[in-house]
């Protein structure tokens, strides 16, 4: 389907998308650069790319597919080094967690260049960074949003759509609105959870006591605390309106159940864990494992 894939980030998702391409036949060739030459060396060496850019803009010349996997904070930045070569004969998408601001830069940037641009976000990811743990199957059986705007060209977003289609994922289209509200609630406000709750653990003076009699539920409910510090970060503040939404939302949850416990009203407490107990067993049910 494409002869060069210009890849701008050689980590996780840059890289788990180029072998996914390359497995499923869809790319002859993949140029690509990352802010560390060690990193995308590393590429090179594991089969990753097959061609190291010495820029971002070198890496998308030639290119009729251009991925952007880099953090949400350096979007603006890398949209100003590649611009002039940003062209309706290529499709450039990216894959970051948050979508106003990706296509407020979109807008800002590229201006009459922006209907080139889809917007992208892959719902997958590990606890392991780097290139190195890039795989072919990442997005398999996963989400993938597309939150193309009033200018995206429509061509462009079905040919999107064909490509993470092609490489297994299912492909859902929303705003770049709806889904940052919707990313606030089942995404962004648990790990700030998680990070809190780890955070009021720590600070206690039997932490380490309490850390080791700790089992599954433990480990489950903080696997995500253990996320990658400086992409939680541009995260969190990029979508920072809609997830104090959901943090006052959670607040106010917290506090019935906080005033059952300090009422001792065992009835009170039992229906309200009921009604969620039952909520997530359903969702669990038929959302199926490959959103576990």
């Amino acid at each position: 389907m494409f002869k060069q894939l210009g890849l701008i980030g050689c980590g996780l998702m840059g890289g788990s998308f180029a072998l996914a391409l390359k497995e499923a036949g869809l790319v002859d060739k993949v140029i690509g650069y990352s802010k560390s030459p060690t990193t995308t060396e590393k590429a090179r060496q594991l089969g990753v790319i097959d061609q190291v850019a010495e820029s971002a803009l070198l890496a998308v010349s030639g290119a009729d597919i251009v991925l952007l996997a880099v953090p949400v904070a350096a979007t603006d930045a890398t949209l100003r080094a590649i611009r002039h070569l940003v062209t309706p004969a290529t499709l450039f998408m990216d894959v970051g967690s948050t979508k106003r601001d990706v296509v407020d830069a979109v807008r800002r940037v590229l201006k009459e260049r922006a209907p080139a641009f889809v917007p992208a976000h892959p719902i997958a990811g590990k606890e392991q960074a780097g290139v190195q743990h890039a795989d072919a199957q990442l997005y398999r059986d996963r989400q993938v949003i597309l939150t193309p705007i009033a200018q995206t060209d429509a061509g462009l977003v079905d040919q999107a759509r064909a490509v993470w289609t092609a490489v297994g994922a299912h492909v859902q289209v929303m705003t770049p609105e709806a889904h940052d509200a919707a990313f606030a609630a089942v995404s962004h406000l648990p790990h700030l959870l998680a990070f809190a709750y780890m955070a009021g653990l720590l600070q206690q003076k039997d932490s380490e006591q309490f850390l080791a009699l700790a089992g599954p539920g433990f480990r489950d409910f903080t696997r995500i605390a253990a996320s990658d510090p400086a992409i939680w970060r541009d995260i969190l503040i990029a979508n920072r309106e809609e997830v104090i939404k959901q943090s006052e939302r959670f607040r106010g949850a917290l506090g019935v159940l906080e005033k059952a416990l300090q009422d001792c009203h065992g009835e009170s407490l039992e229906a309200l864990i009921q009604g969620v107990s039952q909520a997530r067993s359903h969702w669990r049910l038929s959302s199926g494992a490959r959103h576990n």
